[in-house]
């Protein structure tokens, strides 16, 4: 039977805690699970693009890209405040200053959310729909996956801002969240530049 040398055994740190969390951790994993979701659609999204049709096909509504440029502006400063919040978590715990930040953040995300709901209304009334061409079904299955994604983030970002009141968030919790979050805000650019400028 081997025996092993205790001077060659790691010291146990008490203190030591892991870099992340597994919420954090198991938020990063579905992230990229997720990516690799985007990337096919986008992959076909370029492929059917590319073909000899017009694209955009004739006759179809444009997409409103001055209103969605204000509104992606809205999503990225949502993303900042839930920053600012985290370090302010991270500093002061269940703080007041950290409350508001939460809280302005999660009304920036709903305002995000309620423009494209919005846009999507107007667009069908003017005859974008999911099956009036491959244009308008590619724009509401991109689109709306990333909009999928934001309201699960919202629902995400409400559940801290309930315990955060509660006084029973925990950091790792807040990490998942934000790193959701920025994934939300993150792709984003890529898919307005893709979908709506091209």
């Amino acid at each position: 039977m081997k025996t092993i040398d205790p001077s060659f055994a790691e010291p146990i740190d008490s203190d030591r805690s892991p870099a992340l969390s597994s919420s954090a951790l198991g938020i990063l994993v579905f992230i990229v699970t997720e990516l690799m979701f985007f990337a096919a659609l986008i992959s076909a999204y370029l492929i059917i693009k590319a073909g000899p049709e017009a694209w955009p096909p004739a006759g179809q509504p444009r997409l409103p890209i001055e209103a969605s440029a204000v509104n992606s502006l809205i999503l990225f400063a949502s993303g900042y405040i839930l920053f600012r919040g985290y370090r302010s978590f991270v500093k002061e715990g269940n703080s007041e200053g950290t409350v508001k930040l939460v809280r302005f953040c999660l009304l920036l995300g709903v305002v995000f959310v309620a423009v494209q709901g919005f846009e999507w209304v107007r667009l069908v009334g003017f005859g974008l729909t999911m099956t009036s061409s491959q244009y308008g079904a590619f724009f509401y299955l991109i689109v709306g996956t990333h909009g999928i994604h934001a309201i699960g983030a919202l629902i995400g970002i409400w559940r801290l801002y309930v315990k955060l009141r509660a006084g029973i968030l925990r950091q790792s919790s807040f990490q998942g969240v934000l790193f959701f979050w920025y994934f939300v805000v993150g792709i984003w650019p890529i898919l307005y530049v893709l979908v709506y400028l091209s």
